[in-house]
């Protein structure tokens, strides 16, 4: 977890331990929420990363039925975030596991039905016969995934770039303020993580950074139109692509 250097007073009072003008959360409270954050941005990866290791298939032009169904997609999704966190979210014993908060054990259930759900729609596309690109890609997926889960909860979880192609992932003022700093640091597991509006909301970014397989629509030659229509970007392997963002409103006494 880091910090970046774009906080108000009262942010930066309760990040570094001054007495705030108000008070801030219980610790517990925050700490709770951080790691759900954290796991929530963590599903959106092995969601995108299933429908990247998946986008042959996709996008395989002889084949009709592909077989990458909502239960396909979700069983492979809860592989990967098992290999990447340990944590195995189809075990009954995860309701009570420790190393998954209270918080988490509804919201994560939540994002898997987004994502099955998006899949789901899909199907049509996927599943056709006599086409290539279908534009069914992990940030595709991600996005629709994300607005879905917002959609269900409390908690809003985004996908955004410094200069998204889709406008619906434009960054707010925070977002945009945080990727300009994480573009300048190399890439790492490394995430943001801040109380906002006087300790009541918490804000987490985890950043996203180009892969090589990412570099056929993003990387060199700059301007050149990609297979998706878009202009790309220059990009190389280990830039930063953009980030996750999650924002959790605290509940305070």
């Amino acid at each position: 977890m880091i910090h970046h250097p774009w906080l108000s007073l009262i942010t930066l009072a309760i990040v570094i331990g001054i007495a705030p003008v108000q008070a801030s959360p219980p610790e517990q409270l925050r700490a709770e929420a951080e790691e759900t954050a954290r796991l929530l941005a963590k599903l959106l990866q092995a969601g995108r990363l299933v429908v990247e290791q998946n986008q042959a298939l996709i996008d395989d032009v002889h084949k009709g039925d592909k077989g990458f169904t909502p239960e396909v997609f979700e069983r492979q999704m809860y592989d990967v975030f098992r290999q990447r966190t340990g944590i195995d979210l189809s075990a009954p014993a995860v309701k009570t596991s420790a190393a998954v908060p209270p918080l988490a054990r509804t919201l994560l259930p939540a994002l898997i039905e987004a994502g099955k759900d998006v899949v789901h729609d899909a199907q049509v596309v996927i599943n056709q016969r006599g086409i290539g690109y279908k534009n069914f890609i992990p940030a595709t997926f991600g996005s629709q995934a994300a607005a879905r889960f917002s959609k269900r909860s409390q908690v809003r979880l985004k996908q955004t770039a410094i200069q998204p192609r889709n406008p619906k992932n434009e960054p707010d003022e925070y977002e945009a303020s945080v990727l300009h700093w994480l573009s300048g640091r190399p890439n790492s597991d490394a995430y943001v993580s801040e109380l906002t509006e006087s300790g009541r909301t918490l804000r987490v970014m985890m950043p996203i950074y180009y892969q090589r397989e990412c570099l056929a629509c993003h990387g060199e030659p700059k301007g050149e139109w990609d297979i998706s229509g878009y202009q790309k970007e220059g990009a190389r392997e280990g830039d930063l692509a953009g980030a996750i963002s999650v924002k959790i409103p605290l509940q305070t006494e």
